[in-house]
């Protein structure tokens, strides 16, 4: 008796994507588009015509306003400081979660996600509860002549908090996939730690590293939701860009709303820009370390 032996025939591992019906394919990339056109291209194409609708000369003198000038310095102002202190504590939260094992390791990890979690809104709260006349630290500042809330320092906090899992989620996965042989193998040859960290640790992640300042960036400069809880959106002293837009907009100057809102698309755009490269460079980098070693 003869056995059908066919369908013992090892499997192909999968079809490729120039196999599947044409149909199919075109079907799926004219949906992306559309989506991508409707919430991605045409806000931002909108936002540049209507920035410019009224000419340049109404555009500049916009651009120009004391009170808009001032919440583009106190973003720059706010932005750097919130990703430095952001940086310091991905690189330390994830080289403790990668590196050492401790009782409350699952603990700390769910923290960090909490800014994901929670919505900005309430962060913004959160602080405010802190730090006002009748909060827990409130009255105790106000004798010492400290001001958090209405200020700066209440904006790099509440910039700090939103955008603080950026770095050490990015850093997670690439520490714990190398691993720690690297910087055993440096120590024991002799190498101090902080040799170990800036001639093993640094060039191994950087790209990771690079790629959560992006992020982190990007939403620091974009924050609204915290920063106009703790701000007290005072004209021309606590305004962040997002939250001069607001203000514009609720007073209906389109023109300047709109001109505003082309500088934070003219971020956005910058930011999306360095993405990009950073990605190539990262693919050339694995698509020649996987060719040095096959």
């Amino acid at each position: 008796m003869q056995v059908e032996t066919q369908w013992l025939k090892p499997q192909q591992p999968g079809r490729r994507v120039q196999q599947e019906p044409a149909l199919l394919r075109w079907s799926l990339i004219a949906a992306a588009v559309a989506v991508i056109s409707v919430l991605v291209i045409v806000p931002v194409v909108s936002i540049l015509v209507q920035a410019f609708a009224k000419g340049w000369s109404v555009y500049w003198r916009s651009l120009a306003d004391a009170d808009t000038v001032h919440a583009i310095k106190l973003t720059l102002f706010v932005a750097p400081i919130a990703v430095i202190a952001n940086v310091i504590f991905g690189i330390a939260a994830a080289w403790a979660v990668t590196r050492f094992r401790f009782p409350g390791r699952t603990l700390l990890t769910t923290i960090i996600d909490l800014p994901f979690a929670v919505s900005p809104v309430v962060a913004g709260l959160m602080i405010t509860l802190l730090f006002s006349r009748r909060g827990y630290f409130g009255p105790w500042l106000l004798e010492h002549g400290i001001q958090i809330l209405f200020s700066w320092p209440a904006i790099i906090l509440a910039t700090a908090f939103v955008t603080f899992p950026f770095v050490a989620r990015e850093l997670i996965p690439i520490m714990d996939a190398l691993g720690s042989d690297e910087e055993t193998a440096a120590v024991s040859l002799g190498a101090s730690g902080w040799q170990m960290f800036w001639r093993v640790t640094v060039p191994n992640i950087k790209w990771g590293l690079l790629y959560g300042v992006i992020l982190c960036s990007a939403r620091a400069i974009g924050e609204f939701g915290a920063v106009y809880v703790v701000s007290g959106h005072i004209h021309g002293q606590t305004t962040t860009v997002p939250v001069r837009i607001n203000q514009l907009y609720e007073d209906y100057n389109n023109a300047g709303a709109f001109t505003v809102a082309s500088v934070l698309t003219l971020f956005a755009l910058v930011t999306l820009g360095i993405k990009v490269v950073l990605e190539r460079k990262t693919r050339q980098e694995l698509e020649e370390a996987h060719s040095e070693t096959t």
